[in-house]
């Protein structure tokens, strides 16, 4: 029972510091480039209609890559900062 109460009284514990902490109301530093479209300081996710899609990643933050418009569908690759890539598959992309 003890074991019992110390698991229930853990899963209590950290889903309320889930909801406790605020989310980062601040965007990734520096710049986004999305087929030639550059994004000063993004935040959230990027559409493109052109193939491939080229991204430039010139942020603090990881870029996501994924297969569908609205950042839907698979994720298929992760810019990391300083980094470019091309995508021959890729439709939107997402920066936090």
């Amino acid at each position: 029972m003890r074991r019992f109460a110390l698991t229930v009284g853990s899963l209590v514990a950290a889903g309320t510091l889930a909801f406790a902490v605020p989310g980062s109301a601040v965007a990734a530093n520096g710049v986004l480039v999305v087929n030639d479209t550059a994004y000063e300081d993004p935040s959230g996710c990027y559409d493109s209609d052109r193939w491939p899609l080229r991204v430039g990643n010139y942020t603090d933050e990881v870029a996501l890559v994924f297969t569908g418009p609205d950042c839907t569908g698979e994720l298929i690759e992760l810019v990391a900062p300083g980094e470019e890539t091309i995508s021959e598959f890729g439709a939107s992309v997402y920066v936090d």
